[in-house]
């Protein structure tokens, strides 16, 4: 009897007690393990994979749906990862059109590595935008007084959601409601008493990493990079729509430098939603 080829084996759905097997996935492609990024995702979004006979998984994602639950305006997807012995098998073609045909008209958005960018654009997927991915020790310069910021509070909660919906163009409550248990240091930034900007830090391995960065303008962006940055010894990582040049320079002088750029790509609209200009970086490029 003919042993099946790997992309003809069943996809399920991943749940957190998946999450070692996500984190195994991950390492198996020379990837951290982050465990803790995992463990937001697939309660805050949906996993999607298929389980290797020899035990562990073949393949996994995630997807993440944004607005409301029974028609979503937007789902990114993210972490598609195929183990190595069941790469260039066709594994992560059948696993994304899976995806993709799930999610009926949703638009989709993800963010592709060089790698993974031609099975996207065969799949219907356009390029609308770059990402910068930059790390390193920041460095403090001799910053003007300027934008007032602080540590985020319950009571900002309800402003925070209202500014990310207007800039994200959709809401995404169940993911930001759970920054404050996620991230290490949620904060925002004012003017005259209205929030304006916030930013998250969250441990990723051995560095912090900014993001979301949502802010009225790059000064904003500025101070609440720079107010993140004075509160872990740990290098920074964040990942700069590439539009935002004054603060990748700024970013760069303090010390971060390019580590690789992302394609950032959709599916079924010709660009994302909301107010590009005033978002400067994402949670994480797997939840869009």
């Amino acid at each position: 009897m003919p042993t099946p080829s790997p992309a003809a084996h069943p996809i399920r759905r991943l749940t957190f007690r998946d999450l070692t097997a996500c984190a195994d996935l991950s390492e198996n492609r020379g990837w951290p393990r982050e465990e803790h990024k995992w463990g937001l995702l697939l309660t805050a979004g949906q996993g999607y994979g298929i389980d290797a006979p020899d035990g562990g998984l073949m393949a996994a994602c995630i997807v993440t749906r944004y607005g409301p639950q029974e028609r979503p305006d937007l789902a990114a997807i993210g972490m598609v990862l195929v183990a190595e012995r069941y790469a260039r098998q066709g594994v992560g073609r059948q696993l994304m059109r899976h995806v993709v045909s799930s999610l009926d008209t949703t638009p989709l958005t993800l963010h592709a590595t060089p790698n993974g960018r031609p099975l996207y654009e065969e799949l219907g997927f356009k390029t609308t935008g770059r990402a910068e991915m930059v790390r390193g020790h920041f460095a403090s310069g001799d910053e003007r007084p300027g934008t007032a910021t602080r540590a985020a509070t319950a009571e900002d909660l309800t402003a925070i959601l209202r500014l990310d919906e207007e800039v994200f163009g959709t809401y995404r409550t169940h993911m930001i409601t759970r920054l404050p248990a996620f991230a290490d240091e949620l904060r925002v930034a004012e003017d005259d008493g209205r929030v304006i900007g916030y930013a998250a830090l969250w441990p990723n391995m051995e560095t912090h990493v900014v993001g979301p960065l949502v802010a009225r303008d790059t000064e904003t962006a500025k101070a609440l990079v720079a107010s993140l940055a004075a509160r872990t010894d740990r290098p920074l990582r964040t990942d700069i729509d590439v539009r935002h040049e004054e603060l990748l320079a700024w970013v760069k002088e303090r010390g971060l430098s390019t580590v690789t750029f992302n394609a950032v790509m959709t599916y079924g609209v010709p660009e994302l939603p909301g107010d590009w200009s005033r978002r400067f970086a994402p949670l994480t490029v797997a939840a869009g």
